[in-house]
């Protein structure tokens, strides 16, 4: 039979071992129910009791609201503290300024694959969202680049919907803007100009593949490093195209219709060039490229020789004294699908030295 005392420090070793495992349950919850460094507890309770009855609001991740894939019809009310929301994959077809009222903290917003038509974007639905840095609208009806945006947005993504307007003035205020994203869209010639364009001064990136253009597009901003032009109609490039582009550094232009005559000798002769994409075209010859491009993509085209000494961007002379670091900076080059049989020419090896790899 169990003394008193040892009955007692059982007991006493049972409390301690409960309170150790509590102990330890607030260690691993504890970082997980703390609140946002911008959010005091209080609202850190109002956000989560706030959350709306059709989304879900992890308690470790208190600033994002999940309302995704749950066949919403509207924006359900969204909670003032969120950050985060996402409402991708549902069949909503407006975006109500009243569901959005409270939400003005938002940072980035997830609207792929709705149903929202330039008439279902209410006027100022955004406006409030004086921190939002990123909306993303692919997958929806919009006919027009919706308007009102606010000025701290940097990423723009309205990719394969019905655009055929950039409406004037739409991108006024938005020099924080460095990606757009127009790609499968209907934009014609006429849509894409500088008066279109007009606000967007910091723009790195815009991408208009798989739109209606016939035309190299005018007035792009000088800061654009990355040019997605794929599945267009495109047939020439003006010969001093890229002076107003200095600094494009990634040029795509894969499946358009672009063939000698229609590549000026020299329109490629950029500093700033890396990788340069002419595939599935109607070349029958390789254009020339500048010294420090790196990647050349030319398969799928009509070629049916390579010739080193005419397209070598460097001079004999300058070959026989090879330097590594003026030699040209060719590493990987493709030219698949067209009539090039190999073996690969001696003097294309003996220009670009640095080459790795020749998808022939």
């Amino acid at each position: 039979m169990k003394t008193p005392m040892v009955q007692i420090q059982g007991r006493l070793s049972v409390k301690m071992a409960l309170l150790l495992a509590f102990s330890s349950v607030l260690l691993l919850v504890g970082p997980a129910l703390a609140q946002s460094p911008d959010m005091s507890y209080e609202d850190y309770m109002a956000q989560l009791q706030a959350c709306p009855k059709e989304c879900r609001c992890p308690p470790s991740f208190p600033n994002a609201v999940y309302c995704d894939n749950k066949a919403l019809k509207r924006i359900p009310t969204i909670p003032p503290h969120t950050w985060y929301l996402y409402l991708q994959n549902n069949l909503i077809d407006v975006l109500s300024t009243d569901a959005l009222r409270n939400a003005t903290q938002l940072r980035w917003i997830n609207l792929n694959r709705n149903r929202i038509t330039s008439e279902g974007m209410e006027e100022g639905a955004l406006a409030a969202m004086l921190r939002l840095v990123h909306l993303y609208m692919d997958d929806n009806l919009l006919s027009s680049v919706p308007a009102n945006l606010p000025s701290s947005l940097e990423q723009l993504r309205l990719s394969r919907n019905r655009i055929s307007k950039i409406p004037a003035g739409v991108f006024s205020g938005l020099d924080r803007m460095t990606l757009l994203e127009l790609q499968g869209n209907k934009l014609q010639d006429d849509a894409v100009t500088e008066v279109s364009l007009k606000g967007l001064s910091n723009l790195v990136q815009i991408n208009l593949a798989k739109n209606q253009l016939t035309t190299m597009p005018l007035g792009l901003p000088i800061t654009i490093t990355q040019l997605f032009l794929d599945n267009n109609a495109i047939e020439k490039i003006p010969a001093d195209y890229f002076k107003g582009l200095p600094k494009v550094a990634f040029l795509r232009l894969n499946r358009n219709k672009l063939g000698n005559g229609g590549l000026p000798k020299n329109v490629f002769n950029m500093s700033s060039i890396l990788d340069l994409q002419l595939s599935h075209n109607q070349l029958t010859q390789v254009p020339m490229i500048p010294s420090g491009l790196e990647h050349l993509h030319l398969d799928h085209n009509q070629i049916k020789s390579v010739n080193g000494s005419d397209i070598c961007p460097v001079s004999a002379d300058a070959l026989e004294g090879y330097v590594t670091e003026t030699a040209p900076k060719l590493r990987y080059l493709r030219l698949d699908g067209n009539e090039v049989k190999p073996p690969i020419p001696r003097d294309l090896m003996m220009c670009f030295r640095l080459l790795r790899s020749i998808v022939i």
